[in-house]
């Protein structure tokens, strides 16, 4: 299993083929490469995303089959069930990185705006569920003058929310925490842009660092 960094390297150069219409040829490979998944798969990084339909992983990481380990569910909160599913991978596959992945525009956010400032109501307990867990950095940020711009609101918003689910992954399990402690588990926080298809990693100032020390 290759480290976590060479496993961001590997996620921002896919992102670059992306974004620059270079994608790998992985039709033919995944035709290929299924039958050596059937009893084993070895995933290098786990992506906890948003179910946005325009937010596909593997599609704007550039990588094919059995390469990553995807969660989905809308506004990337962290649930029980998303806990249990990162320590899966990480304790059987090894996985050496947790990509928590926002996105530009997400929906859920807007809608938990949208709750809170009283513009509409909660239709189910489960949607309510949702509102629940990504209103505490929706409404810190409502406090202050952002209010008054609902568009860099909801931007700020998508990275305060990420953070939060960063924040969780890494303090709300004793398992991930040991991972993380002893150097075998990094979590970064991250933003797709749904205008231009890049990935900002942004959460951890040592992403930034490391990525400026390796570019060129």
């Amino acid at each position: 299993m290759i480290s976590a960094q060479e496993a961001l390297i590997r996620l921002k150069e896919g992102n670059t083929r992306f974004v620059t219409n270079v994608s790998s040829d992985y039709p033919g490979d995944i035709y290929s490469k299924r039958p050596e998944l059937v009893e084993i798969q070895a995933p290098f990084a786990i992506v906890l995303g948003c179910s946005d339909a325009r937010v596909p992983a593997e599609l704007i990481f550039d990588q094919g089959l059995g390469d990553l380990f995807v969660i989905r569910v809308a506004g990337n909160i962290v649930a029980p069930s998303g806990i249990g599913s990162i320590e899966f991978a990480a304790l059987n596959f090894g996985t050496p990185l947790v990509i928590v992945l926002g996105h530009s525009g997400c929906g859920a956010i807007t809608a938990t705006i949208e709750v809170l400032t009283g513009r509409s109501e909660i239709p189910s307990h489960n949607l309510h569920s949702i509102v629940k867990r990504i209103r505490p950095s929706v409404e810190t940020l409502l406090s202050t003058e952002l209010r008054n711009n609902q568009k860099d609101l909801v931007k700020h918003c998508v990275r305060a929310n990420v953070r939060s689910s960063v924040e969780h992954i890494s303090s709300g399990s004793p398992i991930l925490e040991k991972l993380i402690g002893n150097g075998q588990l990094m979590v970064v926080g991250a933003e797709y842009s749904l205008e231009t298809g890049d990935v900002d990693f942004f959460y951890d100032n040592n992403v930034d660092e490391f990525f400026n020390s390796n570019d060129g």
